[in-house]
């Protein structure tokens, strides 16, 4: 069986302000929205004043995260940390993705006490590390609306959010959050990206929702849940409401243009019909000229097919008429070698009998 965790409720109105408490700067002076001038500009904490009614798991890893422990020691005012939260965070989750660790969890077969809403850790994220810095600085009203209408960034806003559903009275939530339930600006709230809401829906869920991406939003309690619940109910009906009224309003109208509609839309029909002769008779005109067209084309084709037919048949007898020319200048070629040859065999055999008849005479005279 699983052991809530019990939270320290804050009920002296008479405390010193959380920030002197704390040996931090009193940052009153800075930015925000102006509220109701009633309203104290301190802002009364709810819950524990150490953890910031987180569970322990998350508050441990913002501990001893590095970021936390050395970068954001360095941090010192408000606007700083609005800075930080602008370039740094990129979504919503308690834990940075893939980093969540699951195994070593204990339950009522582990033989250890599992806390409620608590994980079994990993990379915290740094938009947990900074809302956390946000508390250690004690914000005050103004600087919480400063966060709450701040325009370069949806992540400033949502850790203005969540750091109103953390820190601050369940029975004021329903006072900062009603008025941003129509804003339509969007974040993706998830790790990795895939869940991409408004700040509206958003605020709904922070409502409506404990469960918060591997942690526990603080517990509301049932008298002031059931009271947030039913606004929401009316609220959305009222919205209903008015959106048949305003669907109705055109549908009356057109009722009462009925009959006037129904005679434009007699000239109109008529007027139609005349188009559609003029278009009828432009079409016809159109179409014979494009047949025309069309035809002439043709003519010029086949033209121009012919004269590539002749042209290819001129190519090819002057082709056979040189391929004969170099057939001739070739048996004429083997004519003259042929004669050549036997010229040079006839010289040489008179050459041989002369030979012999002077080699004859020769021996005669010898004799």
């Amino acid at each position: 069986m699983s052991s809530e965790i019990d939270f320290d409720i804050i009920q002296d109105d008479n405390s010193l302000p959380a920030a002197a408490a704390a040996g931090l700067p009193d940052l009153t002076g800075f930015g925000g929205h102006h509220q109701a001038h009633h309203k104290s500009n301190n802002l009364q904490l709810w819950g524990n004043r150490e953890s910031m009614n987180l569970n322990s798991m998350v508050l441990t890893n913002i501990k001893q995260s590095p970021y936390f422990k050395y970068e954001l020691a360095e941090v010192k005012t408000f606007h700083e940390v609005v800075d930080a939260i602008y370039f740094k965070v990129s979504h919503l989750e308690p834990w940075e993705r893939g980093t969540r660790r699951t195994t070593g969890l204990s339950g009522s077969s582990g033989g250890g006490l599992q806390v409620r809403g608590v994980g079994a850790g990993g990379v915290v994220s740094t938009a947990y590390c900074l809302l956390y810095k946000l508390f250690t600085l004690r914000l005050n009203r103004k600087q919480l609306q400063t966060l709450l209408d701040h325009p370069d960034s949806p992540f400033i806003r949502a850790l203005g959010f969540m750091y109103i559903r953390y820190c601050l009275d369940p029975k004021e939530l329903w006072e900062w959050y009603e008025p941003y339930f129509d804003d339509a600006e969007e974040l993706d709230v998830k790790a990795g990206g895939g869940c991409l809401i408004t700040i509206g829906e958003m605020l709904r869920q922070f409502l409506t929702q404990l469960d918060w991406y591997s942690t526990l939003f603080p517990r509301i309690p049932v008298p002031i849940e059931k009271d947030i619940r039913a606004k929401l109910q009316d609220r959305a009906a009222q919205l209903q409401r008015q959106r048949g009224r305003e669907e109705d309003g055109p549908a009356r109208a057109a009722v009462k243009m009925s009959d006037r509609s129904r005679s434009r839309s007699r000239l109109r029909s008529h007027s139609r019909d005349r188009d559609r002769e003029q278009r009828h008779s432009k079409s016809c005109d159109s179409r014979d000229r494009d047949r025309a067209r069309d035809r002439d084309r043709d003519r010029d084709r086949d033209r121009d097919r012919d004269r590539d037919r002749d042209r290819d048949r001129d190519r090819d007898h002057d082709r056979d008429r040189d391929r004969d020319r170099d057939r001739d200048r070739h048996r004429d070629r083997d004519r003259d070698r042929d004669r050549d040859r036997e010229d040079r065999h006839r010289k040489h055999s008179s050459n041989k009998e002369h030979h012999r008849h002077r080699d004859k005479d020769r021996d005669r005279r010898d004799r």
